[in-house]
Protein backbone atom coordinates (compact mmCIF):
# COMPACT_ATOMS: atom_id res chain seq x y z
CA UNK A 1 0.00 0.00 0.00
CA UNK A 2 1.55 3.63 -0.87
CA UNK A 3 0.13 6.14 1.45
CA UNK A 4 0.68 9.77 1.77
CA UNK A 5 0.79 11.46 5.34
CA UNK A 6 0.41 14.92 4.89
CA UNK A 7 0.29 17.41 8.19
CA UNK A 8 0.98 20.99 8.79
CA UNK A 9 1.90 23.15 12.12
CA UNK A 10 5.00 23.11 15.03
CA UNK A 11 6.64 20.07 15.71
CA UNK A 12 3.57 19.15 17.91
CA UNK A 13 1.63 19.01 14.60
CA UNK A 14 4.45 16.75 12.61
CA UNK A 15 5.96 14.52 15.06
CA UNK A 16 3.05 12.05 15.32
CA UNK A 17 2.75 11.77 11.52
CA UNK A 18 6.13 10.84 11.06
CA UNK A 19 6.14 8.03 14.31
CA UNK A 20 2.85 6.80 11.82
CA UNK A 21 5.39 6.83 8.44
CA UNK A 22 8.16 4.65 10.91
CA UNK A 23 5.69 2.05 11.87
CA UNK A 24 3.57 2.09 8.45
CA UNK A 25 7.37 1.65 6.76
CA UNK A 26 8.10 -1.25 9.36
CA UNK A 27 4.86 -3.44 8.36
CA UNK A 28 6.06 -2.89 4.38
CA UNK A 29 4.12 0.15 3.22
CA UNK A 30 5.52 2.84 1.16
CA UNK A 31 5.37 6.21 2.34
CA UNK A 32 5.63 9.52 1.18
CA UNK A 33 4.90 12.47 4.16
CA UNK A 34 4.48 16.19 2.53
CA UNK A 35 5.77 18.37 5.95
CA UNK A 36 7.54 21.89 5.75
CA UNK A 37 11.08 21.60 4.71
CA UNK A 38 11.97 22.52 8.58
CA UNK A 39 11.28 19.13 9.68
CA UNK A 40 13.17 17.37 6.76
CA UNK A 41 16.03 16.19 9.23
CA UNK A 42 12.95 14.91 11.96
CA UNK A 43 11.91 12.30 9.26
CA UNK A 44 15.07 11.33 7.84
CA UNK A 45 16.32 10.45 11.65
CA UNK A 46 13.28 8.45 12.35
CA UNK A 47 12.20 6.95 8.47
CA UNK A 48 15.20 7.25 6.39
CA UNK A 49 13.73 5.69 3.08
CA UNK A 50 10.26 7.25 3.26
CA UNK A 51 9.18 9.89 0.70
CA UNK A 52 9.74 13.39 1.27
CA UNK A 53 8.15 16.49 -0.64
CA UNK A 54 8.37 19.88 1.46
CA UNK A 55 4.38 21.06 1.81
CA UNK A 56 3.85 24.65 3.48
CA UNK A 57 7.04 25.88 3.95
CA UNK A 58 5.93 28.82 3.04
CA UNK A 59 3.41 29.52 5.19
CA UNK A 60 5.25 27.64 8.08
CA UNK A 61 8.20 30.68 8.00
CA UNK A 62 5.40 33.41 8.06
CA UNK A 63 3.65 31.69 11.07
CA UNK A 64 6.78 31.44 12.99
CA UNK A 65 8.69 34.32 12.24
CA UNK A 66 5.95 37.48 11.11
CA UNK A 67 3.31 36.95 13.06
CA UNK A 68 4.91 37.50 16.09
CA UNK A 69 5.80 40.89 14.80
CA UNK A 70 2.85 41.88 13.65
CA UNK A 71 1.67 45.74 14.49
CA UNK A 72 -1.38 47.77 13.39
CA UNK A 73 -4.10 46.86 11.00
CA UNK A 74 -2.24 47.75 8.08
CA UNK A 75 0.14 44.99 9.51
CA UNK A 76 -2.52 42.59 9.83
CA UNK A 77 -4.09 43.06 6.52
CA UNK A 78 -0.16 42.91 4.76
CA UNK A 79 0.33 39.50 6.91
CA UNK A 80 -3.11 38.16 6.23
CA UNK A 81 -2.63 38.53 2.20
CA UNK A 82 0.74 37.33 2.44
CA UNK A 83 -0.66 34.27 4.33
CA UNK A 84 -3.68 33.73 1.59
CA UNK A 85 -0.99 33.04 -1.20
CA UNK A 86 1.07 30.63 1.14
CA UNK A 87 -2.15 28.68 1.79
CA UNK A 88 -2.24 28.52 -1.82
CA UNK A 89 1.06 27.61 -2.11
CA UNK A 90 0.86 25.12 0.25
CA UNK A 91 -2.38 23.12 -1.77
CA UNK A 92 -0.18 23.17 -4.65
CA UNK A 93 3.02 21.69 -2.66
CA UNK A 94 0.08 18.64 -1.19
CA UNK A 95 -1.45 18.19 -5.53
CA UNK A 96 2.45 17.64 -5.99
CA UNK A 97 3.13 15.29 -3.40
CA UNK A 98 -0.12 13.46 -4.20
CA UNK A 99 1.19 13.42 -7.90
CA UNK A 100 4.71 11.86 -6.65
CA UNK A 101 3.32 9.31 -4.14
CA UNK A 102 0.53 7.93 -6.39
CA UNK A 103 -1.02 6.87 -3.36
CA UNK A 104 -3.57 4.35 -2.51
CA UNK A 105 -4.74 6.22 0.81
CA UNK A 106 -4.48 9.43 2.01
CA UNK A 107 -4.03 10.12 5.97
CA UNK A 108 -4.29 14.19 6.68
CA UNK A 109 -4.16 16.53 9.09
CA UNK A 110 -7.46 18.99 9.04
CA UNK A 111 -4.80 21.96 8.48
CA UNK A 112 -3.59 20.46 5.02
CA UNK A 113 -7.15 21.69 3.43
CA UNK A 114 -6.08 20.58 -0.22
CA UNK A 115 -6.05 16.48 1.02
CA UNK A 116 -9.40 15.26 1.27
CA UNK A 117 -10.29 16.79 -2.33
CA UNK A 118 -6.73 15.44 -3.17
CA UNK A 119 -8.10 12.23 -2.40
CA UNK A 120 -11.61 12.86 -3.97
CA UNK A 121 -9.62 13.60 -7.50
CA UNK A 122 -7.78 10.09 -7.19
CA UNK A 123 -10.34 8.41 -6.18
CA UNK A 124 -8.74 6.74 -2.68
CA UNK A 125 -10.16 7.04 0.93
CA UNK A 126 -8.81 9.71 2.80
CA UNK A 127 -8.40 9.34 6.39
CA UNK A 128 -8.79 12.44 8.86
CA UNK A 129 -6.59 12.56 11.84
CA UNK A 130 -5.68 14.84 14.62
CA UNK A 131 -4.06 14.09 18.04
CA UNK A 132 -6.70 15.64 19.93
CA UNK A 133 -10.68 14.73 19.80
CA UNK A 134 -11.90 18.22 17.85
CA UNK A 135 -14.37 17.02 15.23
CA UNK A 136 -16.33 14.55 15.91
CA UNK A 137 -19.66 15.17 18.00
CA UNK A 138 -20.09 13.71 21.37
CA UNK A 139 -22.33 14.65 24.60
CA UNK A 140 -19.63 13.61 26.92
CA UNK A 141 -17.93 16.69 26.33
CA UNK A 142 -17.30 20.07 24.47
CA UNK A 143 -14.98 20.49 21.26
CA UNK A 144 -11.97 20.83 23.66
CA UNK A 145 -11.13 24.46 21.94
CA UNK A 146 -10.38 26.38 25.30
CA UNK A 147 -14.61 25.74 26.33
CA UNK A 148 -13.04 24.10 29.62
CA UNK A 149 -16.04 21.54 31.26
CA UNK A 150 -19.18 20.49 29.98
CA UNK A 151 -21.90 22.16 28.69
CA UNK A 152 -24.44 19.54 28.99
CA UNK A 153 -25.28 17.30 26.38
CA UNK A 154 -27.04 18.92 23.44
CA UNK A 155 -24.31 21.53 24.00
CA UNK A 156 -21.68 19.30 24.14
CA UNK A 157 -22.85 18.45 20.50
CA UNK A 158 -23.20 21.66 19.23
CA UNK A 159 -20.11 22.82 20.21
CA UNK A 160 -18.84 20.41 17.45
CA UNK A 161 -20.62 23.01 14.31
CA UNK A 162 -17.23 24.61 14.41
CA UNK A 163 -15.95 21.73 12.32
CA UNK A 164 -17.48 23.56 9.20
CA UNK A 165 -15.25 26.87 9.98
CA UNK A 166 -11.99 25.27 7.54
CA UNK A 167 -14.69 25.07 4.50
CA UNK A 168 -16.24 28.30 4.95
CA UNK A 169 -13.68 30.76 5.65
CA UNK A 170 -11.80 29.62 2.72
CA UNK A 171 -14.45 27.90 0.27
CA UNK A 172 -13.70 30.22 -2.79
CA UNK A 173 -10.33 29.17 -2.35
CA UNK A 174 -10.74 25.23 -2.03
CA UNK A 175 -13.10 25.51 -4.78
CA UNK A 176 -10.17 27.62 -7.00
CA UNK A 177 -8.16 24.62 -6.26
CA UNK A 178 -11.01 22.08 -7.08
CA UNK A 179 -11.06 23.47 -10.57
CA UNK A 180 -7.34 23.12 -10.70
CA UNK A 181 -7.15 19.60 -9.71
CA UNK A 182 -10.47 19.39 -12.21
CA UNK A 183 -13.53 18.65 -9.78
CA UNK A 184 -16.45 20.82 -9.34
CA UNK A 185 -17.21 23.40 -6.73
CA UNK A 186 -18.12 21.80 -3.52
CA UNK A 187 -20.37 23.56 -0.77
CA UNK A 188 -18.72 26.29 1.62
CA UNK A 189 -20.80 24.39 4.40
CA UNK A 190 -19.47 21.04 3.63
CA UNK A 191 -19.01 18.54 6.36
CA UNK A 192 -15.68 17.46 7.02
CA UNK A 193 -16.49 14.29 7.89
CA UNK A 194 -18.71 12.96 5.36
CA UNK A 195 -17.46 12.00 1.69
CA UNK A 196 -18.45 13.12 -1.49
CA UNK A 197 -20.78 10.09 -1.50
CA UNK A 198 -22.40 10.32 1.97
CA UNK A 199 -19.99 7.54 3.33
CA UNK A 200 -18.42 9.07 7.13
CA UNK A 201 -14.81 9.60 6.73
CA UNK A 202 -12.90 7.84 8.87
CA UNK A 203 -11.35 9.30 11.66
CA UNK A 204 -7.72 8.67 13.88
CA UNK A 205 -7.03 9.63 16.73
CA UNK A 206 -3.68 9.15 18.69
CA UNK A 207 -3.96 9.65 22.22
CA UNK A 208 -4.91 7.38 24.93
CA UNK A 209 -8.26 6.30 26.24
CA UNK A 210 -6.29 6.15 29.43
CA UNK A 211 -6.03 10.05 29.42
CA UNK A 212 -8.94 10.91 27.76
CA UNK A 213 -11.87 8.05 27.31
CA UNK A 214 -13.48 7.14 24.18
CA UNK A 215 -16.86 8.45 23.96
CA UNK A 216 -19.62 5.89 23.93
CA UNK A 217 -21.62 7.66 20.95
CA UNK A 218 -18.45 7.92 18.86
CA UNK A 219 -19.33 6.24 15.53
CA UNK A 220 -17.80 3.08 14.36
CA UNK A 221 -15.57 5.47 11.84
CA UNK A 222 -13.91 6.89 14.25
CA UNK A 223 -10.69 5.06 15.88
CA UNK A 224 -8.71 6.02 19.37
CA UNK A 225 -5.41 4.36 18.67
CA UNK A 226 -3.26 5.42 22.03
CA UNK A 227 -0.60 7.74 21.54
CA UNK A 228 1.44 7.50 18.01
CA UNK A 229 5.09 7.79 19.70
CA UNK A 230 8.63 8.15 17.66
CA UNK A 231 10.75 5.06 17.98
CA UNK A 232 13.47 5.43 20.97
CA UNK A 233 16.54 6.40 19.25
CA UNK A 234 18.97 4.04 20.94
CA UNK A 235 22.15 6.07 19.59
CA UNK A 236 20.95 9.47 20.78
CA UNK A 237 23.37 10.66 23.21
CA UNK A 238 22.97 13.89 25.52
CA UNK A 239 25.82 16.84 25.74
CA UNK A 240 28.45 16.50 28.35
CA UNK A 241 26.60 19.60 30.19
CA UNK A 242 23.31 17.89 30.71
CA UNK A 243 24.45 14.39 31.74
CA UNK A 244 26.36 16.35 34.06
CA UNK A 245 23.78 18.01 35.26
CA UNK A 246 21.49 15.26 35.56
CA UNK A 247 23.95 13.26 37.76
CA UNK A 248 24.70 15.92 40.09
CA UNK A 249 22.19 15.74 42.23
CA UNK A 250 18.04 15.27 43.24
CA UNK A 251 16.33 14.55 40.10
CA UNK A 252 14.99 18.21 38.36
CA UNK A 253 11.56 19.16 37.76
CA UNK A 254 11.58 19.59 33.63
CA UNK A 255 9.69 23.21 32.08
CA UNK A 256 9.39 23.85 28.52
CA UNK A 257 6.83 25.74 26.66
CA UNK A 258 7.61 25.31 23.13
CA UNK A 259 6.31 27.66 20.60
CA UNK A 260 4.01 29.14 22.66
CA UNK A 261 3.80 32.75 22.38
CA UNK A 262 5.81 32.96 19.68
CA UNK A 263 8.49 34.64 21.54
CA UNK A 264 6.34 37.25 22.83
CA UNK A 265 6.67 37.23 26.54
CA UNK A 266 9.10 34.82 26.93
CA UNK A 267 11.39 36.81 29.55
CA UNK A 268 8.41 37.33 31.73
CA UNK A 269 8.01 33.36 31.99
CA UNK A 270 11.61 32.14 32.15
CA UNK A 271 11.70 35.05 35.44
CA UNK A 272 8.73 33.53 36.91
CA UNK A 273 9.88 29.80 36.30
CA UNK A 274 12.79 30.49 37.74
CA UNK A 275 11.62 32.45 41.11
CA UNK A 276 8.70 29.20 41.26
CA UNK A 277 11.97 27.12 41.29
CA UNK A 278 13.78 28.79 44.13
CA UNK A 279 11.23 29.33 45.81
CA UNK A 280 10.19 25.63 46.27
CA UNK A 281 13.87 24.62 46.39
CA UNK A 282 14.17 22.52 43.10
CA UNK A 283 16.44 21.85 40.64
CA UNK A 284 15.43 22.48 36.99
CA UNK A 285 15.66 21.82 33.48
CA UNK A 286 14.35 24.74 31.88
CA UNK A 287 13.79 24.06 28.00
CA UNK A 288 13.48 27.34 25.40
CA UNK A 289 11.81 25.69 22.61
CA UNK A 290 10.87 27.61 19.37
CA UNK A 291 10.31 31.11 22.05
CA UNK A 292 7.98 29.26 24.97
CA UNK A 293 10.85 30.55 27.34
CA UNK A 294 13.84 33.08 26.86
CA UNK A 295 17.48 31.77 28.07
CA UNK A 296 19.08 34.45 29.76
CA UNK A 297 22.25 33.75 31.66
CA UNK A 298 23.01 30.86 33.73
CA UNK A 299 20.61 31.57 37.21
CA UNK A 300 22.28 28.96 38.94
CA UNK A 301 23.90 25.86 39.55
CA UNK A 302 20.56 24.48 40.13
CA UNK A 303 18.90 25.13 36.66
CA UNK A 304 20.38 24.23 33.20
CA UNK A 305 19.19 25.90 30.22
CA UNK A 306 18.84 23.79 27.00
CA UNK A 307 17.09 24.02 23.54
CA UNK A 308 15.60 21.33 23.07
CA UNK A 309 15.72 17.32 24.70
CA UNK A 310 14.03 14.34 23.27
CA UNK A 311 11.05 13.69 25.57
CA UNK A 312 11.79 9.89 25.53
CA UNK A 313 14.85 10.53 27.07
CA UNK A 314 14.77 12.97 29.60
CA UNK A 315 10.88 12.52 31.30
CA UNK A 316 12.35 9.65 32.33
CA UNK A 317 14.96 11.46 34.36
CA UNK A 318 13.07 14.20 35.80
CA UNK A 319 11.16 14.43 38.81
CA UNK A 320 8.01 16.04 37.04
CA UNK A 321 7.31 17.96 34.34
CA UNK A 322 5.77 21.11 33.52
CA UNK A 323 4.69 22.56 30.06
CA UNK A 324 2.40 23.94 27.72
CA UNK A 325 -0.04 21.14 27.30
CA UNK A 326 0.20 19.98 23.54
CA UNK A 327 -1.13 17.00 22.93
CA UNK A 328 2.47 15.34 22.37
CA UNK A 329 3.87 16.77 25.42
CA UNK A 330 1.00 15.79 27.36
CA UNK A 331 1.52 12.53 26.03
CA UNK A 332 5.26 12.25 26.60
CA UNK A 333 4.91 13.04 30.20
CA UNK A 334 2.20 11.04 31.43
CA UNK A 335 3.95 8.06 29.42
CA UNK A 336 7.18 8.59 31.47
CA UNK A 337 5.23 8.24 34.78
CA UNK A 338 5.74 11.55 35.94
CA UNK A 339 3.30 14.31 37.70
CA UNK A 340 2.16 16.85 35.20
CA UNK A 341 1.17 20.32 35.35
CA UNK A 342 -0.22 22.17 32.47
CA UNK A 343 -0.15 25.83 31.71
CA UNK A 344 -2.08 26.27 28.90
CA UNK A 345 -2.17 29.02 26.73
CA UNK A 346 -4.91 28.43 23.91
CA UNK A 347 -6.70 25.93 21.99
CA UNK A 348 -7.18 22.53 23.34
CA UNK A 349 -4.50 22.83 25.60
CA UNK A 350 -6.98 23.94 28.71
CA UNK A 351 -8.67 20.72 27.71
CA UNK A 352 -5.31 18.49 28.28
CA UNK A 353 -4.66 20.38 31.63
CA UNK A 354 -8.30 19.63 32.82
CA UNK A 355 -7.86 15.45 32.11
CA UNK A 356 -4.81 15.35 33.48
CA UNK A 357 -6.14 16.62 36.75
CA UNK A 358 -9.67 14.41 36.43
CA UNK A 359 -7.37 11.56 36.01
CA UNK A 360 -5.21 12.28 39.24
CA UNK A 361 -1.73 12.95 37.11
CA UNK A 362 -1.50 16.34 38.51
CA UNK A 363 -2.75 20.08 40.28
CA UNK A 364 -5.49 21.94 38.24
CA UNK A 365 -4.13 23.67 35.39
CA UNK A 366 -2.64 27.22 35.62
CA UNK A 367 -3.12 29.60 33.23
CA UNK A 368 -0.36 31.16 31.26
CA UNK A 369 -1.12 34.34 32.24
CA UNK A 370 -1.05 33.74 35.52
CA UNK A 371 2.43 31.87 36.22
CA UNK A 372 3.65 35.14 38.11
CA UNK A 373 1.35 34.90 40.82
CA UNK A 374 0.54 31.12 41.07
CA UNK A 375 3.34 29.14 39.37
CA UNK A 376 4.99 28.90 42.99
CA UNK A 377 2.32 27.06 44.85
CA UNK A 378 1.59 25.04 42.09
CA UNK A 379 4.87 23.64 41.48
CA UNK A 380 4.76 22.76 45.41
CA UNK A 381 2.05 20.66 45.00
CA UNK A 382 3.49 19.23 41.69
CA UNK A 383 5.90 17.78 43.40
CA UNK A 384 4.79 17.31 47.24
CA UNK A 385 1.42 15.36 46.48
CA UNK A 386 2.63 12.18 46.88
CA UNK A 387 -0.80 10.89 45.16
CA UNK A 388 0.13 12.60 41.76
CA UNK A 389 3.55 10.51 41.80
CA UNK A 390 1.25 7.12 42.39
CA UNK A 391 -1.67 8.14 39.92
CA UNK A 392 1.37 9.01 36.98
CA UNK A 393 3.04 6.25 37.43
CA UNK A 394 -0.17 4.16 36.81
CA UNK A 395 -0.85 5.84 34.09
CA UNK A 396 2.61 5.54 32.58
CA UNK A 397 2.25 1.89 32.36
CA UNK A 398 -0.93 1.74 30.69
CA UNK A 399 0.03 4.05 27.92
CA UNK A 400 3.59 2.03 27.70
CA UNK A 401 1.73 -1.23 26.93
CA UNK A 402 -0.50 0.69 23.82
CA UNK A 403 1.08 0.25 20.44
CA UNK A 404 -0.83 3.17 19.32
CA UNK A 405 0.91 3.39 15.70
CA UNK A 406 0.61 -0.16 14.86
CA UNK A 407 -3.09 -0.01 16.22
CA UNK A 408 -3.41 2.74 12.85
CA UNK A 409 -1.67 0.84 10.74
CA UNK A 410 -4.53 -2.27 11.07
CA UNK A 411 -7.00 0.15 10.93
CA UNK A 412 -5.36 1.56 7.78
CA UNK A 413 -4.88 -1.30 6.10
CA UNK A 414 -8.67 -2.33 6.88
CA UNK A 415 -9.52 0.69 4.55
CA UNK A 416 -6.96 0.57 1.65
CA UNK A 417 -7.74 -3.37 1.17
Amino acid sequence: MRVLITSFGTRGDIQPYVALAASLRGAGHEVTLAVPEAFRALARSAVADAGFVPAGSALLNLVQDEMPTMRGPRGTVRLLGRMRSAMRRHMVDQWRAARSAEPDLIVYHPKTLAAPHIAERLGVPGVLSLPIPLMTPTGQFPAPFGLGRTLGTRLNRASYLFRYAGNAMYGRMINEFRHRIGLRSASWFADPLRAPDGAPVPVLYPFSRHVAPVPADYPPSVHVTGYWFLPHDDGWRPAPLLADFLAAGERPVYVGFGSMGFGMGADERRDAVLSALRTNRLRGVVATGWGGLTAGDAPSDDVLVVDEVPHDWLFPRVRAVVHHGGAGSTGAGLRAGRPTLICPFLADQPFWGLRVHEIGAGPPPLSSWRLGAGLAERLGRLVGEPSYRRRAAEIGERIRAEDGTAEAVCVLESIGS
